[in-house]
C-alpha cells in the first residue's frame, strides 16, 4: 500500500515523468503516457475533436436529462414551429421536439457506432495478425475471403444484408460490421509482417512460447495502435454508413429518433422548414468531422512514420 500511495503523487512531478532514466516499469509506462499526451493536447484541432466527441457522448449519456420534451410525443397542432423558447430547435412534421430527438437520436447513432467497432475492430485485428503470423496456406485463405468482401461496395453489399433480413438497427449493425473489417484485417497482417521476425518475437519464441502466445501477448499489442487511428479515423465513415441506412429506410425505423431517419422524414419540407432536416444533418456533420480531427491527432502521436 505504501508503494501505491508514493507512485500517484509522482504523477504530477514532471521531472518524474519524464526522467531519462525510469526507475521502474511503471514510471516508465507514465512518462510515455504523459509525453503521448504532451504531443496530442498540443494540437488543438485534435484537442477540439476530443472535446466535441466527449460532449456528444455526455450529450447522449444524459439525454434524458437534458431533454426538454419527450422525443416521441406529438403536438399536431404545433407541428413545423420555428424555433422559439418552448422549441429551441422547433419541431418536426409531426409536432415532435427537434432538440429532444437529436439528443436521443444521438444514442442510436453514436450506439450504432460503437457496436460496430467493437465487432470489426476485434474480428479484423485477430484475423490480419493470425494472417500475417502464421503466413502460407492460412494467409492465403484469410486474405482472399478478406479480397472478396473488398470486391463489393460496400454500401451495395450492405444493403443487400439488410434488405435480405428485417430491416432495423440490429441489422443496420451486422450489415455494417460484415462490410468494414476488411481494412482492419489488412493493416493488421501488414504490421505483423513487419514484427514477426524481429529480435524480438525470436526471444519470445526461445523462452518456449507457443505461437497462439505470440500473437495473442507479443503481436497484438504492438498492432494496437495503428488499429486505434484506423478505427478513430472510420467512425466517421460509419457513421454516415448508418445515417445512409436511416436515410434509405433499412437502419433504424421511424419513429426512432436517429438522425439519418430523421433526414428522411423531413427532406420534403428543406425549402421551406428548414430547420427541420438541417438540424440532424448538421449533427452528422459536426460528429463526422469531430472524429477526423481526433484521428488526425492520434495519427500524428502514435504512427511513428509521422513523428
Amino acid at each position: 500500500m505504501s508503494g501505491v500511495r508514493t507512485a500517484w503523487p509522482n504523477l504530477l512531478d514532471r521531472d518524474w515523468l519524464l526522467t531519462d532514466s525510469p526507475g521502474s516499469r511503471s514510471q516508465a509506462l507514465w512518462g510515455q503516457r504523459y509525453r503521448l499526451w504532451r504531443d496530442f493536447s498540443a494540437n488543438r484541432l485534435a484537442m477540439a475533436g476530443l472535446i466535441i466527441v466527449l460532449a456528444l457522448v455526455a450529450m447522449a449519456i444524459a439525454a434524458p436529462l437534458l431533454a426538454t420534451h419527450n422525443p416521441a410525443q406529438q403536438e399536431l397542432t404545433n407541428r413545423l414551429a420555428t424555433p422559439s423558447a418552448a422549441h429551441w430547435l422547433g419541431t418536426d412534421e409531426l409536432g415532435r421536439d427537434v432538440y429532444s430527438r437529436l439528443l436521443f437520436g444521438a444514442r442510436v447513432t453514436l450506439g450504432m457506432v460503437l457496436a460496430v467497432v467493437a465487432l470489426v475492430a476485434p474480428f479484423g485485428l485477430a484475423i490480419g495478425c493470425i494472417a500475417g503470423y502464421y503466413g502460407g496456406l492460412v494467409d492465403k485463405i484469410l486474405m482472399r475471403t478478406t479480397d472478396v468482401v473488398l470486391a463489393f461496395p460496400r454500401l451495395i453489399l450492405a444493403l443487400a444484408f439488410v434488405a435480405a433480413i428485417k430491416p432495423g438497427i440490429t441489422s443496420g449493425i451486422i450489415a455494417i460490421a460484415i462490410t468494414t473489417w476488411p481494412p482492419y484485417a489488412r493493416l493488421a497482417r501488414a504490421e505483423t509482417l513487419t514484427i514477426r521476425n524481429t529480435d524480438y518475437i525470436a526471444a519470445v519464441r526461445l523462452t518456449g512460447a507457443s505461437s497462439a502466445r505470440i500473437v495473442l501477448r507479443h503481436i497484438t499489442p504492438l498492432c494496437l495502435g495503428s488499429l486505434i487511428v484506423r478505427v478513430t479515423l472510420d467512425m466517421s465513415s460509419i457513421i454516415l454508413f448508418a445515417a445512409s441506412l436511416g436515410f434509405l429506410g433499412l437502419g433504424a425505423q421511424p419513429p426512432s429518433p436517429e438522425w439519418g431517419t430523421m433526414i428522411a422524414t423531413a427532406r420534403r419540407f428543406f425549402l421551406e422548414q428548414w430547420w427541420v432536416p438541417l438540424m440532424p444533418g448538421l449533427a452528422i456533420f459536426v460528429a463526422s468531422l469531430a472524429f477526423n480531427l481526433l484521428g488526425d491527432g492520434l495519427r500524428d502521436v502514435l504512427d511513428p512514420k509521422q513523428r
